[in-house]
């Protein structure tokens, strides 16, 4: 009696196979079309940001605007003086004041100019070039 219930299931399974096979390829096709979409997204981040890196004119305005009175030269001056205290950003406040600039407006320019320097790959080489004294 078993071997009669495999035979039903098997035609079952055998019957079902071309609908399972239909599906598979319409998940595949589904699945390449979304991979090309994203594709297409990341060539085109990449070329902006390429153009961005490539052309310091593509530095908005707003990007190296000062942030609490903190230019983005005052800012790198503080941060490569931390090199003369072991690298201990402790001491950047205490740099920072030294050029005229409170801790309060240090801690805001500080967190600002690092989010722009995560946020835009131009604006960090703009940041790296400064820092290098290139």
């Amino acid at each position: 009696m078993g071997l009669f219930k495999q035979m039903k299931d098997m035609k079952t399974v055998v019957a079902a196979a071309p609908a399972m096979m239909q599906e598979a390829q319409y998940l595949q096709a589904n699945a390449m079309q979304v991979q090309a979409q994203q594709a297409s997204v990341h060539q085109s981040v990449m070329a902006q940001q390429a153009a961005a890196a490539n052309h310091p004119e593509a530095h908005a305005a707003d990007l190296l605007a000062p942030i609490a009175g903190v230019t983005v030269e005052q800012y790198v001056h503080v941060v490569k003086g931390i090199a003369a205290y072991n690298y201990d950003q402790a001491m950047c406040p205490t740099i920072a004041a030294g050029i005229g600039i409170n801790a309060e407006n240090w801690a805001t320019a500080a967190e600002g100019f690092n989010a722009r320097i995560c946020a835009n790959p131009a604006f960090a080489q703009h940041f790296n070039k400064l820092y290098r004294g290139v």
